[in-house]
């Protein structure tokens, strides 16, 4: 679409919204930025071991700056952060162009606020900031496809044999080190926070879903210590009602409840909220919580062909405020009303709101690019919108704004 041009602008997002409060409540949080922050970052060179020391300079007018209002800016000068194929540790279901995507401007695209700039990403300068430190992203596939990206964006600036790669914790807690800042960036599947019958990180699709609403050591053990979180659960909790146990998995006295999606949802968070108010400290770790992620199912939405989906897509949706059917109101409210609470009882959890920015971006999904776990079926091959992945998102791309606007916070709040 914008190969023609190093940089083009497509005006996206203001601070009207259809659907009443919430989006505008979220557009809210802002992020109080100072003129220019240098950030000292130093560090080892392989070359003799002398040291060197680099600045992050930041650039940015003294103001209240809202960095989830703004705009995409087509960009091949500064954008892709990194190459698919020179991230060590890509994931084959988010590698779009290994699996055959021949158009890459979803590579390209920038997010610009209106009101200011994001700062430059720079890996060496948030390993030093992560030295003797855990940055944990905990939650489901979209969490991981964050923390790949994340992976990828600091990983080239390490050299092969000062970085490692480990899984432990029967597969659910995947952690990248950085060995010579003695820092980890990590992942821990936990798709519903709270612990259910979706716990494995393998086999995790079961007809009934079960979830232990008043349950989460099992989970937030693995991540207490951690001096970053960055949690996200949505995707997971996109059905009518949900089986609600109380006591023990394999208890034959245990009590079952079909309980609805928004309030099976609030009780899930209340759990997650009262155990950060008890073990988090506050003044020492950081807290994030990732707003839904909007999927491109739905082609009609966005004035599409009726039954068709993100497969093909290539362009960026252009109408302002855009918001699928795909993501709900009612399920912000909660997530808002609860990090609120948790506002007034002395800790801050920071909203990553990035779900109206990525509504514009049904381009960016994987689609039929990715590696297929299971046989295509004669129907799939014939019929490949059948198949299309529309919820997670290719790499480089999407996820990685999240984490330019993560990196952001991380330094400047």
């Amino acid at each position: 679409m914008a190969n023609k041009a190093t940089q083009q602008e497509i005006v996206l997002g203001n601070t009207t919204t259809n659907n009443g409060g919430i989006r505008s409540t979220f557009q809210s949080l802002v992020l109080v930025l100072t003129t220019t922050l240098v950030v000292t970052a130093i560090y080892l060179t392989q070359e003799g071991g002398e040291w060197f020391e680099e600045s992050i300079s930041s650039s940015i007018v003294e103001s209240k700056c809202n960095m989830f209002i703004g705009k995409w800016v087509f960009d091949n000068i500064t954008h892709p952060l990194y190459k698919e194929k020179e991230c060590t540790y890509m994931s084959d279901q988010l590698a779009c162009e290994k699996f055959g995507r021949k158009d890459l401007s979803y590579q390209n695209w920038r997010w610009q606020p209106h009101q200011c700039d994001i700062p430059r990403f720079n890996a060496t300068a948030l390993l030093e900031r992560l030295r003797n430190k855990r940055l944990v992203f905990v939650g489901d596939s979209l969490n991981r496809g964050q923390w790949i990206s994340m992976v990828c964006l600091v990983e080239s600036s390490v050299p092969p044999a000062l970085k490692s790669m480990n899984t432990i914790a029967n597969g659910s807690l995947s952690i990248f080190k950085a060995i010579e800042f003695n820092a980890s960036i990590e992942f821990y599947w936990a798709p519903l926070l709270v612990e259910s019958n979706s716990d494995d990180p393998i086999n995790h699709r079961v007809p009934d879903r079960i979830v232990r609403v008043n349950s989460i050591q099992k989970h937030a053990r693995h991540w207490t210590d951690a001096d970053i979180l960055v949690f996200n659960t949505f995707l997971w909790w996109r059905r009518s009602a949900m089986n609600v146990l109380w006591g023990s998995f394999g208890d034959p006295d245990a009590v079952y409840k079909k309980v609805g999606m928004v309030r099976v949802y609030e009780m899930a968070l209340r759990t997650w909220s009262d155990w950060l108010e008890v073990h988090v400290n506050g003044s020492k770790t950081q807290l994030f919580f990732a707003s839904m992620s909007p999927t491109h199912q739905r082609a009609h939405e966005w004035g599409g062909v009726k039954g068709e989906n993100c497969y093909k897509e290539t362009d960026l949706i252009t109408q302002e405020d855009y918001w699928g059917n795909g993501t709900f109101p009612s399920m912000m409210r909660v997530v808002e009303n609860v990090l609120k609470d948790l506002k007034s009882r002395g800790l801050n959890v920071r909203m990553l709101n990035i779900t109206q920015l990525s509504e514009y971006r049904k381009e960016g999904h994987p689609s039929i690019y990715r590696k297929q776990w299971e046989p295509l079926t004669e129907e799939q091959i014939s019929n490949p919108k059948t198949y299309a992945d529309c919820i997670h998102w290719c790499l480089p791309g999407v996820s990685d704004t999240w984490n330019e606007l993560l990196y952001a916070y991380i330094f400047h709040q």
